[in-house]
């Protein structure tokens, strides 16, 4: 890896991102960067409010032109929206500032972690669940990932595989 890339995080929601990321940034002396928060405070709302006032399709919107306006920058851990992948222009954004890591779980334990659906501000259509938004992802994020790290260990296991896979 060139030393000063940035590693980002994709991944379904409840997978670790922003948790394994702050962490990962600690471990390497890197800043860390949250998209979800910078979303918030651009629309100065909470992601579910703006899936709920604005519909899905703006959401993603915003998600995209979020993502693919960061600015160049080195030494930066990203932690992605579950839905980032959604976008290529934010996906193609990614790929250019950073390597991209995705954290994988299994749907199982992901329905396990996730208790707060309804408040998470996951993007999903009417009478979609869980799994329907895990089978329209995971083929994504496997299509953008340079590597690949199982988050189904202890927190400190996956920063130590993720260290170990970008170094």
């Amino acid at each position: 890896m060139s030393s000063m890339k940035n590693i980002i995080l994709i991944g379904m929601p409840g997978c670790g991102k922003s948790t394994a990321g702050v962490l990962l940034a600690k471990t390497l002396g890197y800043s860390f960067l949250d998209t979800d928060l910078l979303l918030q405070q651009r629309a100065g709302k909470k992601l579910y409010e703006i899936i709920r006032d604005d519909g899905i399709d703006a959401f993603l919107q915003l998600e995209t032109d979020t993502v693919a306006a960061l600015e160049d920058t080195d030494k930066m851990v990203i932690a992605t929206g579950g839905s980032v992948v959604l976008g290529e222009a934010a996906m193609a954004r990614l790929g250019k500032i950073g390597q991209i890591v995705y954290l994988q779980l299994p749907l199982s334990q992901i329905q396990q972690r996730i208790s707060n659906i309804k408040t998470r501000g996951i993007a999903m259509g009417p009478g979609e669940g869980l799994e329907d938004v895990y089978n329209h992802r995971a083929p994504l994020y496997e299509r953008y990932a340079d590597i690949t790290v199982s988050a189904a260990f202890s927190l400190e296991e996956t920063v130590e595989d993720i260290v170990r896979s970008v170094m």
